[in-house]
């Protein structure tokens, strides 16, 4: 099977800064303050025509860094991401502009993807009645939940029909019958051959609709492979990270936070 995506030694490094101070020194003497700080470092692996990926991991592993990679929202510092076909990303204010109202921003991004006047007039009524929104369509996405936030960009997001669709924790607010339909939707596309990235706490769901599993840590691919192997071992790894104590646990998210930092003073 064609791969749709790939992913080479793909790195992203912030400049990470404690004062407004040291950000201004470094402006002025580059390299003299603040300090590095890899948020993915050297991620390899490809994917499929028709794979589901769940990106698993604790807060802070980097899942989210490396879903704005591959689509295009966020460049790598080194490595290379290649794709094939045309990608969109659902994530809680992906893309939405705040001052504008819900229609307005359906718009907006309508003609960020290429959309014609007379095709978005066409898709308009079937985005709002999927976002479940009712009049709120017309406010500002400012006055929004996050839920309804989520809902919106979901519904324009799966209208574009993309190649390969990448979900950020979009199906963890808001109701559960939007929930469940958002994962029909999903259903759908993985049944067309779609290319899916999803990224979730949800266990139970990652279980059940992925294929194939990636475990970052730290900034690191941990593990990657067939959902039932990979979900075996994480699932194993929670239960033993969640019978530590806070104290415990947050010392094992420091020692992972101070492999990733490189101090440049």
């Amino acid at each position: 099977m064609a791969e749709s995506v790939i992913i080479k030694n793909v790195t992203k490094t912030y400049r990470m800064y404690k004062t407004k101070g040291e950000q201004l020194k470094d402006l002025v003497l580059p390299g003299k303050s603040g300090s590095d700080f890899n948020a993915i470092e050297d991620i390899s692996f490809a994917v499929e025509k028709g794979d589901v990926v769940g990106l698993v991991g604790i807060n802070g592993s980097g899942k989210s860094t490396l879903s704005n990679i591959i689509g295009g929202i966020v460049p790598p510092t080194s490595g290379e991401v290649i794709v094939d076909g045309e990608v969109n990303v659902i994530a809680i204010n992906a893309g939405l502009n705040s001052q504008l109202t819900g229609i307005e921003n359906i718009e907006f991004k309508c003609l960020l993807m290429g959309y014609s006047k007379e095709r978005i007039a066409k898709v308009m009524p079937e985005i709002i009645e999927f976002s479940e929104l009712g009049d709120f369509i017309y406010q500002p996405v400012k006055k929004y939940s996050s839920g309804m936030k989520s809902k919106l960009g979901f519904a324009i997001s799966v209208t574009a029909d993309p190649d390969i669709l990448i979900i950020d924790e979009a199906l963890s607010v808001g109701d559960q019958t939007f929930a469940d339909k958002s994962l029909a939707k999903m259903n759908e596309y993985k049944k067309r051959g779609k290319t899916i990235f999803f990224v979730s706490h949800n266990l139970s769901q990652v279980r059940s609709f992925c294929t194939k599993i990636a475990w970052i840590e730290g900034g690191h691919l941990r593990e990657f492979g067939p959902t039932n192997i990979v979900m075996k071992n994480y699932s194993e790894f929670i239960k033993k990270y969640h019978k530590l104590s806070p104290e415990d646990q947050k010392a094992f998210r420091d020692k992972l936070a101070n492999r990733r930092k490189q101090n440049n003073k």
